[in-house]
């Protein structure tokens, strides 16, 4: 059985309002048609629905609270959450790559990917890197056995392929080469120096590509 509190981010006594606010804020987050409708958030915005209109209906509510509680202490176990496979059919992708990542977890009523939210206990997911932060991607997968408050963690990380590996040592070489302006150095640098300054930099930048290109 789904634990629609958890799909809402919200307490099982939860009120009214609590729940319709929780509501609120995610319908609007995962909504489809501000995240291209993405099958990803499609199936989110589902579920968030799904959670809301039985929880909001004291009727719905008082038997889901019923079945649940009693499946809760039918089924749950107090073995530690185990994470038995996550990968990714590649770890190095240019920005915009399609990424194929798989997880099987065991023991973990809690399953959540990081950056993109809550998921089955097992399944496989297709995104595209649309950023990377200093060359990586991160990406963490959390299993957590709710009645024993145990988590299990595990990484991983995609490194950015350049389209263009010249163009990368460009990039570097121009950041290598580039004079590091100060306030003291502008006053004690004549203004002949400074331009012969640029020129050789600039020589010697248009030398390297040279080197590289060949």
């Amino acid at each position: 059985m789904k634990n629609y509190y958890y799909f809402l981010g919200v307490k099982e006594g939860a009120s009214e309002e609590d729940i319709k606010k929780a509501y609120r804020k995610l319908s609007l987050k995962y909504h489809p048609d501000k995240n291209q409708n993405d099958e990803f958030f499609v199936d989110r915005f589902r579920e968030i629905q799904e959670a809301y209109e039985n929880l909001i209906d004291p009727e719905r509510r008082r038997m889901y609270d019923q079945n649940f509680g009693t499946q809760e202490r039918s089924y749950r176990t107090t073995s530690p959450p185990v994470i038995k496979s996550f990968s990714a059919n590649k770890v190095r992708a240019k920005k915009g790559e399609e990424i194929i990542i798989t997880w099987k977890t065991q023991n973990a009523d809690v399953v959540k990917i990081l950056p993109f939210g809550l998921e089955k206990y097992y399944g496989e997911r297709i995104f595209k890197v649309t950023g990377f932060k200093d060359g990586k991607f991160q990406i963490l997968l959390h299993a957590t056995n709710s009645l024993t408050h145990r988590t299990a963690v595990q990484g991983i990380t995609i490194t950015e392929v350049f389209e263009n590996d010249k163009e990368k040592y460009r990039d570097e070489v121009e950041d290598l080469l580039k004079p590091k302006r100060t306030a003291e150095n502008d006053a004690k640098l004549p203004k002949t120096l400074k331009i012969v300054v640029m020129i050789l930099l600039a020589i010697a930048l248009i030398v390297f590509l040279i080197f590289i290109s060949e």
